[in-house]
């Protein structure tokens, strides 16, 4: 390790912790770099409030406990996961909001966050609405690099990548 990096802050890979198949693979590239740099990996998942709008108080105030908490888990198992395969403790982000508007706030709020992760999707449809988003008009809001891994790597491909 040279003198620049033993003194600096290390690079946090940021993923954003969906459903998608593709997560797996942009999480193991993201915890194989952290591993190989001496870096950490966040992990972001992002409530979605936007269909809570039509529910009574008390029936939308239960769904987000239960959103919450499903995120929770989650993250919990994903972070166990990450610990195995980079070495080290992840740091966690739970937001409620549109996904990609929650992500854009936590890279303006968090400067300690270096590389934003994402995995492409396998679908003819695209790569994906937050791919999409992000090289679209709203490139210019990013403050990171942005590192686009096929979604249909292997292990061994993602090792010789990372």
């Amino acid at each position: 390790m040279t003198e620049a990096a033993s003194t600096s802050a290390p690079r946090v890979f940021l993923v954003v912790v969906d459903d998608s198949q593709e997560l797996r693979v942009a999480l193991r590239y993201a915890c194989r770099r952290a591993r190989r740099t001496g870096g950490r990996v966040a992990l972001l998942y992002v409530i979605d409030t936007e269909d809570d709008g039509g529910q009574w108080m008390g029936v939308k105030e239960l769904m987000r406990e239960e959103k919450r908490a499903e995120a929770e888990a989650l993250l919990s198992k994903l972070a166990g996961e990450v610990e195995q395969l980079s070495g080290g403790i992840p740091v966690l982000y739970v937001r409620e909001g549109r996904r990609r508007d929650e992500l854009l706030k936590l890279i303006d709020e968090d400067p300690s966050i270096s590389i934003l992760v994402l995995a492409a999707s396998t679908s003819p449809d695209g790569p994906g609405p937050l791919i999409s988003y992000l090289a679209s008009k709203y490139a210019h809001r990013l403050k990171i690099p942005v590192t686009i891994v096929p979604g249909s790597l292997s292990e061994a491909q993602i090792a010789a990548l990372a």
